[in-house]
């Protein structure tokens, strides 16, 4: 479905809240490196799952996907959400190879373990699904 290659496809920066949509309840804001490897190192210390949006505030499949991806965090909660500003953090973005927005990355153990580039609200909430129920079976 909807993904963003470049501001041209939403509103211009300026015109939206710099945090629209992207924390709230269950999902966390990383804006620190420091942030990023507190909430790695948690993850994978704890060998809970971690899934993480690259997102940006000008992205409308970003906004879009907002609400399925909060959902998400309420119902799973023994899942580390995250949602990362690909304008605030470029480098983190440039360094996991993010291309466009939004871009799901699932972690375990602090491993890559699958993503989703794009906005499509079913295969997010069909990853999220799958990677939950393995962990428990894994359990």
């Amino acid at each position: 479905m909807g993904q963003c290659w470049t501001k041209a496809c939403g509103q211009e920066k300026e015109d939206v809240p710099p945090t629209f949509g992207l924390a709230s309840g269950n999902v966390f804001l990383v804006k620190s490196m420091e942030k990023w490897e507190e909430k790695m190192s948690e993850a994978s210390d704890s060998g809970k799952i971690m899934v993480v949006n690259f997102s940006a505030s000008w992205c409308n499949p970003c906004r879009t996907a907002a609400p399925a991806y909060h959902e998400l965090a309420d119902k799973y909660t023994s899942i580390i959400f995250l949602t990362v500003d690909v304008d605030e953090l470029a480098e983190l973005s440039t360094s996991w190879d993010i291309k466009a927005t939004p871009t799901f990355i699932f972690f375990r153990d602090g491993r890559q373990v699958d993503k989703l580039v794009g906005g499509n609200k079913q295969e997010l909430q069909k990853k999220t699904a799958n990677i939950a129920e393995s962990t428990r079976s894994l359990g």
